[in-house]
């Protein structure tokens, strides 16, 4: 038999007591980022951009060669409504048969879609090499009917999927409210004008002499609309008290964004977030400030142009969102973003109160839409620039815990919105949703 001397026997115990004390710090990491995590854990080549072998997914089948959607006939309108109706009805989810039923440990991921199919190809491809995303349902939600996008997103599979529809379309109402009617009153014709003229919205401009128009309505409608029917008309999300995490087409996200989200998600339902009651997977900056912020958040109040992007929040938050139906549904401004600050600040009895990663793990490459009006849109040179970047700072990815640093920042003074909707119908119609 060997004896050991005291030394030795200080040794092993402080030996014992590191393994102890690793084995319980992993345990904790583990149930901290349970949802889904593979057994190759997180920083592995597997997921992360430019990773190769039996591992890679087909991602984007073919998105780049669908056609532009097409005006519909009378006809064609008729079988698309019935069509949208009834997958709207349907929720099938694919890929359900290989991932399993959507659990209370799954992420949710909503995709709002018009028409960039480009944008949406490079977004589906960094959700395609995204940590945990096997764990996830993406729904695509859609303005447009276009069956061979339908087609192509429902090849996806690499994660559960489901497509929704949002009814009122522009698409499906192409003449009519909420569409464009021949009556409607031009944008830019003066009230006085348009009251002499007779055309049907003149006594509702907007707070800056303006009428509406459809493809700026459209968006806040859709969100709206998108909300509503996710926390209260999908049946596989009855029981789900997770955050749904909100997406639109011209986003691009690092592989780490679900890691990093269930990170502040554990934060947030621990009461760990100094009253937090909203997530964003990050903000707008020049530079990506990876290096020295990676595993570091902020809280700070919550305002629409910096904190909209990968924003995320659970079933409690929206029911008193939703009790704000007015401040949102009545407030003059087309974005939803800005009607959603004006619901914080003069509605919420708490105001909205994020915590966002301070390094992004969501990227805005969108240089053409509704808001940008640049001539040449070059957004896979954008993503490229995004790919290149995780790959050099692949070893500061994945943070095993987050730092909080509470920013006390200014309150915006809204004097008003910027403008859009002022059409009573358009008030109506967001209210019904």
């Amino acid at each position: 038999m060997i004896r050991l001397g005291k030394t030795a026997k200080a040794c092993i115990y402080l030996l014992l007591g590191f393994l102890v004390w690793l084995h319980i710090i992993t345990n904790f990491t583990v149930k901290r980022t349970d949802k889904g995590q593979g057994d190759d854990g997180p920083g592995t080549a597997k997921g992360l951009v430019g990773s190769t072998g039996s591992d890679v997914r087909s991602g984007t089948p073919g998105f780049i060669n669908v056609p532009e959607p097409k005006l519909l006939s009378e006809e064609e309108i008729k079988l698309v409504s019935e069509k949208v109706a009834d997958m709207n009805l349907e929720q099938k989810i694919y890929n359900e048969e290989k991932f399993g039923p959507v659990t209370e440990d799954s992420f949710v991921l909503v995709i709002q879609v018009h028409t960039r199919v480009e944008y949406l190809t490079l977004l589906i491809e960094s959700l395609s090499h995204v940590q945990l995303i096997e764990n996830a349902l993406v729904i695509f939600s859609h303005d447009v009917y276009v069956p061979e996008l339908n087609e192509a997103i429902q090849k996806i599979d690499f994660t559960r999927v489901m497509q929704i529809f949002y009814p009122t379309s522009i698409q499906l109402n192409p003449n009519t409210f909420p569409g464009e009617s021949p009556d409607d009153c031009q944008r830019d014709i003066s009230p006085v004008k348009a009251r002499r003229m007779k055309c049907r919205n003149a006594d509702h401009p907007d707070g800056y002499g303006h009428y509406r128009e459809a493809r700026y309505t459209q968006t806040k409608h859709h969100w709206w609309w998108k909300a509503n029917f996710i926390f209260s008309n999908i049946s596989a999300l009855q029981n789900y008290s997770g955050v749904v995490t909100f997406l639109e087409e011209d986003h691009y996200v690092t592989p780490d964004s679900l890691w990093v989200l269930n990170l502040m998600e554990t934060l947030m339902t621990r009461n760990l977030c100094k009253g937090c009651n909203l997530l964003s997977l990050g903000t707008y900056l020049k530079t990506w400030n990876i290096r020295s912020a990676h595993d570091s958040a902020i809280i700070t109040n919550w305002v629409s142009s910096k904190h909209n992007m990968g924003m995320a929040f659970n079933r409690t938050m929206w029911t008193n969102m939703k009790s704000c139906s007015k401040a949102f549904c009545l407030y003059d401004d087309y974005n939803w973003d800005w009607s959603l600050l004006e619901m914080s600040y003069n509605c919420l009895k708490v105001p909205l109160t994020v915590l966002y990663a301070k390094a992004p793990r969501i990227f805005h490459i969108g240089d053409c839409g509704v808001h940008h009006k640049k001539k040449t849109c070059d957004p896979a040179t954008a993503a490229a620039g995004i790919d290149k970047a995780v790959t050099q700072h692949q070893s500061l990815l994945f943070p095993d815990t987050l730092s909080i640093e509470v920013l006390n920042g200014k309150k915006l003074r809204l004097k008003k919105g910027n403008g859009g909707w002022g059409d009573i119908r358009d008030h109506e119609l967001c209210l019904s949703f």
